[in-house]
């Protein structure tokens, strides 16, 4: 006999089974909204933790890093020149009386791919127990110092550093990371040797120099304008080449014989599965304002940006294309071991506003009247665009 149906009930009892059959009903209905629902909460919440990723990409292929516009960015600077355990007088515009302060609120946008902002506490925190050296002349020294201003922006108070000062190594240490950021200058990558109270640049030779870069995790070239000086600011009495020495000879041909010693050194000495590489591109100067004044009746003799408070806009490069640049990417594109091009020259370019100008170090009330012969229009202010320059490193080496 079928149990169910053995069983019998009474009104009160169906009454009952009414009230029972209603509640479990009801039960069923919550049970379901309620799975409903955390579904849903389940997929919104995947939703919003894996949305489309911005696309921050270190190369060219994908992403035109260095190809953008310069964009007006009240979060900026990175950090304040006063707080920077080092800045050298002559990059510290804001200590010498610079008056204006959109230059330091720019941001880099590249055209088609954001790039991360710059986290100190992040970059040492990658990089602990690593060593980093920036190679080369005075504006490898201006991104050397931008970088240690901007970690050291980041870390705890507290944190134990050490400087170490000397010619021709620098080096500043994050003692609790473990993390050194150093600084070799040598203006043309390859040795000066001294003869009989004169110097010589070996145009072949990189021995002495290249002992410093043996071992270091992070390596950052640059070198361009030194090649260009003559007259005081020539840093050499005579060249040697192929053990004949030379008076002078074209400067990009002296550059590009130098830069294939350097090569040839990097190709049999450096692992790149050990070391990261970069080369810095050309830093461009802003002495000629017909450069960017085409068309007004600015004075051909002015040689200056003073004055200058705000970038230039557009896609074509200002003025003269670097010579230097060109020689620089034929030599890399020959290399077998060939570093990572930090091509800042465009992007740097577009920022005749940012040079120290009048503001670098302690000038003379007379210096600062004639700007036309006083104003460095060759290195940049801190903060300033080094910063770029660092966040761009920090993008390609990372990410």
């Amino acid at each position: 006999m079928n149990l169910f149906s053995s069983l019998k009930f009474s009104s009160s009892s169906s009454s009952t089974k009414s009230f029972s059959f209603r509640f479990l009903l009801c039960l069923l209905l919550l049970n379901f909204f309620y799975v409903l629902t955390f579904a849903s909460l389940r997929n919104h919440q995947y939703q919003q933790n894996h949305k489309k990723p911005t696309m921050i990409l270190a190369n060219l292929t994908s992403c035109s890093l260095f190809m953008g516009s310069w964009v007006y960015d009240e979060t900026y600077p990175l950090y304040q020149s006063s707080s920077c355990p080092i800045i050298d007088s002559q990059f510290n515009c804001q200590m010498y009386g610079r008056p204006d302060t959109d230059y330091l609120k720019y941001r880099w946008k590249p055209t088609n791919c954001e790039i991360p902002r710059f986290n100190g506490l992040d970059f040492l925190l990658r990089m602990r127990g690593k060593t980093i050296m920036y190679v080369g002349d005075s504006l490898g020294r201006n991104q050397w110092q931008s970088l240690i201003c901007m970690i050291s922006a980041a870390v705890p108070r507290g944190a134990q550093t050490q400087y170490i000062t000397g010619d021709p190594l620098s080096t500043y240490k994050f003692l609790d990371y473990g993390v050194s950021v150093s600084f070799y200058r040598t203006p043309y990558l390859v040795d000066i040797d001294s003869v009989q109270g004169k110097r010589i640049l070996k145009l072949d030779d990189i021995t002495k120099n290249s002992n410093a870069w043996r071992g270091v995790d992070v390596l950052s070239f640059n070198t361009g304008h030194w090649w260009t000086h003559k007259g005081a600011l020539q840093g050499w009495d005579y060249m040697d080449l192929g053990g004949k020495l030379y008076q002078d000879m074209d400067r990009l041909v002296a550059l590009e014989r130098g830069l294939r010693t350097w090569a040839r050194w990097i190709d049999a000495n450096i692992d790149k599965s050990r070391t990261k590489l970069f080369f810095q591109g050309i830093s461009p100067t802003h002495y000629n304002p017909s450069d960017w004044t085409t068309g007004t009746s600015t004075s051909s003799s002015t040689r200056t940006c003073y004055g200058e408070t705000v970038p230039m806009t557009g896609t074509a490069y200002p003025g003269t294309f670097p010579d230097q640049m060109g020689v620089l990417k034929e030599v890399i594109g020959n290399m077998n071991n060939p570093p990572f091009i930090l091509d800042i020259t465009f992007l740097s370019a577009m920022r005749k506003d940012a040079h120290p100008s009048i503001y670098s170090g302690a000038l003379t009330s007379e210096q600062k009247a004639n700007p036309d012969h006083s104003a460095d229009c060759s290195h940049w202010c801190l903060a300033g665009l080094p910063d770029t320059w660092n966040q761009l490193f920090y993008t390609a080496l990372f990410f």
